[in-house]
């Protein structure tokens, strides 16, 4: 049996039904996100799209390029070695300051060349100052007393 566009009608048929049986595609909007988290894109790409700036950074500080050929390797190391020592010595006091709750305790707290006093002021808030012993120098900031 043929119809009259020359296809028979168990084929017609057959078409019908597939092209009745096949979903439907639905389309949704294209929403463009950035990549840099500086300009709303996500804040885990920040490391990795910083270190490919720095790996194709073909520029060089003059001043710190002759900073560090001033110093030999050894200096380089002490220096280094300092600044660790240093590091350990800041978590330690500060360990020795800050109460279980996260508060700040006043007192004061001396270590061989440094001396940190912490003491109550108006309004609930705390001055923290750290004098150095060998220079007399000293330095001052204030925390607010919502800690």
């Amino acid at each position: 049996m043929k119809t009259h566009r020359g296809l028979s009608r168990p084929l017609l048929l057959v078409a019908m039904i597939s092209a009745a049986c096949t979903p439907a595609a639905f389309a949704s909007p294209l929403v463009y996100e950035p990549v840099n988290p500086t300009f709303g894109g996500n804040p885990l790409n920040g490391p990795v799209l910083m270190d490919q700036a720095t790996a194709q950074n073909k520029h060089q500080d003059p001043s710190l390029s002759s900073l560090t050929s001033s110093q030999s390797t050894l200096d380089q190391f002490n220096s280094q070695l300092q600044q660790a020592i240093l590091s350990r010595v800041a978590s330690s006091v500060t360990s020795s300051i800050v109460g279980a709750d996260g508060s700040l305790k006043p007192g004061t707290i001396n270590t061989g060349n440094f001396s940190i006093n912490i003491a109550q002021i108006a309004g609930g808030n705390l001055q923290v100052t750290t004098t150095d012993k060998t220079t007399g120098s000293s330095t001052t900031f204030v925390v607010s007393g919502g800690q």
